[in-house]
């Protein structure tokens, strides 16, 4: 695909650059999906079932782990890991300030603390030294986050884990074509768990993977992801005829629909061709934005390295600019782009500073990208001409709001 350079200035200035809205996050669901789901349906089998298997056989070959259990969220993931684990009231896990809710909510629902440690201010991801410093007797594991698709430090992850008989647990929700160093994200934590929500690269409108090479992992979090069942329910109502279960733990209902995994087949089998057009459009923002001194661009890729290309985020630089970070988004609406958030620092959300007593000014480097961040569209669905509107948006926005 040819990518030219932005449009000239909409010389109306009072019209928006773009007659109708472009929706941030649009899911790219081709007719080998649709056609997948249709065959479904009308196979009668809607549950868990062939399907699921097939995406779970394939998305293991994929990471390159040994184990791949499909789920209902990437969040079920990661509650089934630390299920494992079974964590005791003031028992801590660390984690990042910058990252989803999701990630330490599951830490709160097993009764423990979320320990949050500060990021580096260039990649976003957690900073490996503030995790080393921030371990104390009560630490159970680490839950670091590849934000936007950018793979976490995990070979400096993994050697403190080992050292301190840690567990290390990847909300790898932006990551799934992310590599570390030769190694792909899905292959190097103890688990590592995938979204497939609407907006990630592959999705399967909701959904979710969890990965490990450990074989008694994989079995156990098979078992709690169904209810704690000693049976698949595919194989109980299958041709094999009916055959009784065990309840063998209190689990959860946290498992894949072959109609989930309709989708994920083929999002899957494009996603390798998805990810060249990313780097394709990360490209051209980059290009486009170079040279505008109001906004700082993503840094480059560690060599080594494959970014995911989840989101492609600027930080606005506030110093330079007469407007907020959501005023910046209130006016891109006005120009009818969409944007996003990634995201409000967790440790600044009211429950976190009710609860375990967080404050402003905690986490200096999550602070300062949360209150700058601004995630612009990015999908393989979008148009050279839908990238030219979203850089003649940002390019017009900062001309009108220059200090």
């Amino acid at each position: 695909m040819q990518l030219e350079a932005a449009t000239s200035p909409n010389q109306n200035l009072t019209k928006p650059v773009r007659d109708n809205f472009l929706v941030f996050g649009a899911p790219d669901v081709q007719q080998a999906e649709i056609d997948e789901l249709i065959d479904t349906v009308k196979s009668g089998w809607l549950g868990t079932g062939p399907k699921t298997y097939q995406f779970e056989t394939n998305f293991a070959r994929y990471t390159q782990a040994q184990y791949s259990i499909g789920l209902n969220s990437c969040t079920a993931g990661m509650h089934l890991a630390l299920d494992l684990l079974d964590l005791q009231p003031g028992d801590e896990v660390i984690t990042t300030a910058m990252t989803f809710v999701a990630t330490p909510n599951v830490v709160v629902h097993h009764n423990a603390r979320p320990v949050f440690v500060d990021v580096q201010p260039d990649t976003f991801n957690i900073d490996p030294d503030a995790v080393e410093a921030a371990i104390t007797p009560r630490t159970r594991a680490i839950m670091p986050v590849d934000m936007c698709g950018r793979p976490v430090e995990m070979e400096r992850l993994m050697e403190i884990a080992r050292h301190h008989n840690l567990r290390v647990i990847e909300d790898a929700a932006h990551a799934t074509e992310a590599v570390r160093q030769g190694r792909k994200i899905g292959a190097i934590a103890d688990v590592t768990a995938f979204s497939f929500y609407v907006t990630k690269n592959l999705t399967t409108g909701e959904g979710g993977m969890v990965t490990t090479d450990d074989p008694e992992w994989a079995a156990e979090m098979r078992m709690r992801a169904l209810h704690g069942l000693s049976r698949d329910a595919w194989k109980r109502y299958s041709a094999e005829g009916f055959q009784p279960y065990d309840c063998a733990y209190p689990g959860y209902k946290y498992n894949m629909t072959d109609m989930q995994a309709s989708l994920g087949l083929h999002q899957l089998a494009r996603l390798e061709n998805n990810l060249r057009v990313r780097e394709q459009y990360w490209a051209y923002y980059d290009a486009a934005f170079a040279d505008l001194a109001e906004v700082t661009i993503p840094v480059p890729v560690t060599p080594g390295d494959v970014h995911a290309r989840h989101l492609y985020t600027l930080l606005l630089n506030l110093e330079s600019l007469a407007v907020t970070r959501n005023e910046f988004i209130d006016l891109l609406k006005h120009e009818n782009i969409g944007s996003g958030i990634h995201f409000t620092p967790t440790h600044l959300h009211s429950f976190y500073q009710k609860e375990f007593g967080y404050k402003l000014g905690d986490f200096p480097h999550a602070e300062f990208i949360g209150e700058r961040t601004i995630s612009l569209p990015f999908s393989t669905k979008v148009t050279a001409q839908d990238l030219a509107d979203v850089a003649e948006a940002v390019h017009r926005v900062v001309r009108r709001h220059r200090r």
